[in-house]
């Protein structure tokens, strides 16, 4: 089948439809977050709710319940539970990790095949953002863009010159009516060194890559025939099967030989430079939550003194120290005399490291693998 630009300009934010990816382990933030319990199924903001229950909420008043969940087969129960309003239909499982190319190709062409002018809306299930309110204004703004026949991505306003993210380089306004803020992509970028980040935020032309994509089912797969055939082919073969008795049968022997790659190198990065993408700023606070400091820059409410301290009934003294305690004991933790620490208690694995260092928590998790100590991961 042939996939030809069929989004609707009229109404296009009645054909929306949310997708939410709800994959990745978050070694960063082990041993919180694990294969089976990663970070997504956990509350790390002291909010009351778990960052999955957080990103179906905030997508509610957008796409009603029109929301599509990609996650593991392991995660099944759990992503039920948390979400009893999403229905089978609504629930596209993966039997093995295969990045994100195949998770949001899939749920493009399940989506196509139900309504070839559907505008799907790709937002990670881990992100942290507020106001509700700003992101929901910066969606529209990006549905009317996408039905205007562009992929669109929601590039972040930065903040402080981080080595962190992926940045995009925004260029000429498009013009589109509803949608004031939409610029033309001119190029996506890797995580910068710190001497290159600065110099983009001099420039006010670069935004942070968020990894949240907008666009019409039918443009993303005309771009992934076209970069990914071999991918492609496979993802239409499990969704032509997907609503009939055959899905299981054809999903168990397709996906395990699919290759794999990230959306933004099978399909936003060869449509930018074809000129198919736009981006539309967010002025909302985002974060991905990649490690244990981000966790200390978004809680506050649970201080204690200068310590973040995150876990329900939680046991923390302290005397002149700083950092982030993360409990899932009852045993009492004490800290004295020390600053910008970062310890994570769970019943069979401890973790004490510093804040500056928290993104080498990655290290130790890959280490355990290697020594056979995967019980614990």
């Amino acid at each position: 089948m042939s996939i030809e630009n069929a989004a609707s300009p009229e109404s296009p934010l009645r054909h929306f439809h949310a997708v939410i990816p709800a994959g990745g382990v978050g070694t960063r933030l082990w041993p919180l977050s694990r294969a089976a319990a990663p970070k997504f199924l956990h509350d790390l903001t002291g909010s009351g709710s778990t960052l999955l229950r957080a990103t179906y909420d905030r997508l509610e008043p957008l796409a009603g319940n029109r929301v599509l969940v990609v996650t593991g087969v392991a995660h099944r129960v759990a992503v039920c539970r948390q979400l009893p309003e999403v229905g089978d239909d609504e629930l596209v499982l993966e039997s093995e990790p295969k990045d994100s190319g195949a998770a949001i190709g899939l749920a493009a062409a399940i989506l196509y095949r139900r309504d070839p002018d559907t505008i799907m809306g790709s937002f990670a299930a881990d992100h942290v953002i507020s106001p509700d309110n700003l992101f929901q204004e910066t969606v529209r703004e990006a549905i009317r863009t996408a039905a205007a026949g562009k992929i669109v991505t929601i590039g972040i306003k930065p903040t402080h010159p981080s080595t962190g993210f992926g940045y995009i380089r925004t260029g000429d306004l498009l013009n589109i009516d509803d949608a004031p803020n939409a610029h033309a992509v001119v190029e996506f970028v890797e995580k910068p060194s710190e001497d290159i980040a600065k110099k983009y935020l001099e420039t006010g032309d670069y935004v942070w890559n968020a990894g949240m994509f907008v666009a019409p089912v039918a443009l993303m797969l005309k771009h992934l025939e076209a970069n990914q055939p071999v991918l492609f082919a496979g993802l239409e073969e499990i969704a032509e099967a997907w609503d009939t008795p055959e899905r299981d049968e054809v999903t168990a022997r397709v996906w395990p030989t699919l290759p794999k790659i990230a959306i933004d190198y099978a399909v936003a990065e060869p449509a930018a430079a074809a000129g198919d993408v736009a981006v539309v700023p967010g002025t909302f606070r985002w974060d991905d939550v990649g490690d244990f400091a981000a966790i200390g820059r978004l809680n506050n409410a649970g201080d204690v003194d200068e310590v973040t301290v995150l876990g329900e009934g939680a046991r923390v003294f302290t005397e002149n120290a700083s950092g982030v305690v993360v409990s899932d004991t009852k045993r009492v933790i004490a800290l004295i005399g020390i600053k910008d620490v970062v310890i994570v208690d769970t019943p069979d694995a401890l973790l004490v490291t510093t804040k500056e260092h928290a993104q080498r928590v990655k290290g130790a998790v890959d280490a355990l693998k290697a020594s056979g100590d995967t019980d614990v991961l």
